[in-house]
Order: C-alpha cells, then sequence, then structure tokens
C-alpha cells in the first residue's frame, strides 16, 4: 500500500514536467532561440542582477511577452531594444552603452575598487609600528 502511494505521489509530482508547452514559446527553433538570446540582453527591472530570460518576476514575464509579441510582428531586435530603452531607459540593457549619462555605471565599480585599495593601505601603514615603538 505504502508504494503505491509513492508511486502516485511520484506521478503527480511529475505532471508539471509532461504539460502543454508554455504560450510564449515560438515553433521556429530559430525564431525562440534568437527571442531567448535577446531576452538575455535585457534587465529585469525588479530582480536587477538578471535577465529578464531568467527572472522570474511578473515584470520580466510581462517584457518576455512584449518581446515574444514584436519578434512576432516582425521587428528587428535593434527596434525592439530601441523600443524599451524609450520607455524605461538604458537602465533596462544588460550592457548600457557608454555615454555621458551611463559613465557612473561604468566607472563605479573602478571606483569603489581604487577606494577599498585606499583604505587597505591606509588601514597597513596604521597597523605598522613606528620606529619608536618597536625599541
Amino acid at each position: 500500500m505504502k508504494r503505491l502511494a509513492f508511486l502516485l505521489l511520484l506521478l503527480a509530482a511529475s505532471v508539471p514536467a509532461i504539460a502543454a508547452p508554455v504560450a510564449d514559446t515560438f515553433s521556429n527553433p530559430a525564431t525562440e532561440t534568437r527571442a531567448r538570446a535577446l531576452q538575455r540582453q535585457l534587465r529585469c527591472l525588479v530582480c536587477q542582477g538578471e535577465s529578464i530570460d531568467e527572472s522570474g518576476a511578473s515584470l520580466a514575464a510581462d517584457l518576455r511577452h512584449l518581446v515574444r509579441q514584436q519578434i512576432a510582428d516582425g521587428k528587428s531586435d535593434d527596434e525592439i531594444k530601441t523600443y524599451l530603452v524609450s520607455r524605461y531607459g538604458d537602465f533596462i540593457l544588460m550592457r548600457p552603452p557608454l555615454q555621458p549619462d551611463t559613465y557612473l555605471l561604468w566607472l563605479a565599480p573602478f571606483v569603489v575598487l581604487i577606494g577599498a585599495g585606499g583604505v587597505a593601505v591606509w588601514v597597513i601603514r596604521r597597523a605598522k609600528p613606528s620606529e619608536s615603538e618597536s625599541l
């Protein structure tokens, strides 16, 4: 009896795996690959560290649907990116362009690294005993 219950539980757990495909998939593999590649280039505005392709946020799902709808309408990748940038700004791009209003996005990691190095040097110099203290 326990084996039968276990098998039924295992079967019930595998039902989502054999469910119908997601409505937002293309039957053409090349178009599906293009959509996934484009979705990896767009940032989830909720998660911020993930692309809309890998995010589980509802806004990311809406953006994935929008991207796929525009691909189905025959728009190019550049047209889709331009549309999304006009709505959400350069932040939606995983790799924003280098221009005056995005200098901070590109330079911030280097500024933080240089600042951390300066603090490390300062702490090490303060921790060294001076000549008068070592005698």
